[in-house]
């Protein structure tokens, strides 16, 4: 998807850096692939890959980035993107060119705006209403068409969901999610009122809305809907109108936000004589070696392409049937997480110290040294987190594992958004790995 809109010519701006005055004052400063955000171990680069839909020579071409410029390491986000890291701060220009040859970066412009999340196993398991991947390409080149889309923030967020209701659950500031009967459904944040649409007009429809937050968010400084001082009721009530106005509102109703669920390591049959292999990077990490394999399968065996999730896992899609068992293991034998019975599955971390300055603790470190081997069937995700921002945490039930300024963490199960009394425990692997794994233990 994201090779069809490489043939635009790259602009020649001023390539942000993160010592750049004009950088440092704006309020959103969301990374980008143009804008380096500076870090303790080096400057950050976050590449947009809408629908974490990736070629197998785009990501070749990333981990030789990331060799070059960086630490050597892919670093996936919560939001199906690539990060890099380790940058020189002077390397934007060379990092920039770079990518429009790869055609990561179709409008200069919009880059940061190309925020999408997709179902990962939309038409590749017989499930879902629809494959949402017309819709993926179709808004992307509207967004990128848009001069009223260069207004959105790097934080605001399109969902795609193919009926399954696993990105749906995400909280995205606009979704779309398929329906049965060929029309989808429009959600604004996490309202249960949706507006029903025609499939078709469906990524119209989805731009539309996001105009509609960008007048409502005038002057107030909002990056998302939830930001909104008066709540998402009224942009809803007002996105209604102008759905109306463009003939594009065929009904109203209430739809509960799904609770959701990432695909799960593994084969992912397929309907035909191919399935996908669906796999997760402990702490949404992957060096050459890993990468590499994924590459080599998805070009050699699949369908030529990897798709990131954003659960910070890959599946790769359209490898034959009689290959599916050994490519398993050879992406097992380099640590991929290929099962529920690896204690990385749904381990999660932000990037911690020395990375990241705010951070208490080496939360990656302590995270790998408390792995616990007998994780409990239907465990609850966890995330480690270094401060009280929580940066990539998960929605719905998970366990909060947060770094105190004692030495300590403070483990807690966060329901819906509810924090759970906190558990003090001292810094010590033993006993961290206790307590993580009894709070994901299923509650009933």
């Amino acid at each position: 998807m994201v090779g069809m809109l490489a043939a635009m010519p790259p602009p020649a701006p001023h390539f942000a850096q993160p010592d750049d005055a004009r950088f440092r004052s704006r309020g959103d400063a969301c990374p980008g692939a143009l804008r380096l955000h500076r870090a303790d171990d080096g400057a950050l680069a976050r590449v947009r890959v809408p629908g974490g839909v990736l070629g197998a020579d785009q990501a070749d071409a990333l981990r030789e980035l990331a060799a070059e410029l960086g630490d050597g390491e892919l670093h996936l986000t919560s939001r199906g993107n690539v990060q890099l890291r380790g940058l020189d701060a002077e390397c934007g220009g060379a990092l920039a060119s770079r990518m429009y040859e790869m055609g990561l970066l179709p409008s200069g412009r919009h880059e940061r705006v190309r925020n999408v999340v997709a179902s990962p196993l939309s038409g590749l398991d017989g499930r879902g209403e629809r494959d949402v991947r017309p819709w993926l390409s179709a808004l992307d080149a509207l967004v990128c068409a848009s001069e009223e889309a260069v207004g959105l923030s790097g934080r605001f967020l399109f969902a795609l969901d193919d009926g399954r209701g696993d990105v749906d659950a995400l909280g995205a500031d606009v979704t779309l999610r398929a329906r049965a009967d060929g029309d989808a459904e429009l959600r604004i944040g996490a309202l249960e009122s949706v507006a029903r649409i025609p499939g078709d007009e469906a990524p119209r429809a989805a731009l539309l809305a996001a105009t509609v937050f960008l007048s409502a968010a005038a002057g107030s400084g909002a990056w998302r809907v939830a930001d909104l001082s008066g709540g998402a009721g009224p942009l809803f009530a007002e996105v209604v109108r102008r759905l109306g106005a463009a003939g594009l509102l065929v009904a109203l109703r209430t739809v509960p936000v799904p609770a959701g669920a990432p695909p799960a390591p593994g084969v992912v049959a397929g309907p035909g004589a191919v399935d996908a292999l669906s796999v997760g990077l402990p702490l949404g990490r992957a060096d050459a070696v890993r990468w590499r394999a994924l590459t080599d399968l998805a070009r050699d065996h699949g369908a030529g392409e990897l798709r990131l999730t954003p659960w910070r896992g890959v599946v790769v899609p359209g490898v034959r049937r009689e290959r599916v068992s050994g490519a398993l293991d050879a992406l097992e034998a380099t640590g991929l997480v290929t099962g529920p019975g690896s204690p990385w599955s749904g381990v999660n971390a932000c990037i911690g110290r020395p990375g990241c300055a705010k951070s208490l603790a080496d939360v990656r470190g302590d995270a790998a040294s408390a792995l616990h081997a007998g994780s409990p069937d239907h465990a609850l995700p966890v995330h480690w987190s270094g401060c009280e921002r929580r940066c990539g945490h998960p929605r719905g039930t998970w366990v909060d594992v947060l770094a105190g300024p004692d030495g300590g963490y403070r483990v807690s199960v966060v329901r819906d958004g509810e924090r759970e009394a906190p558990v003090r425990v001292a810094d010590d692997p033993g006993a961290l790995a206790d307590a993580v794994t009894a709070a994901r233990a299923p509650h009933t």
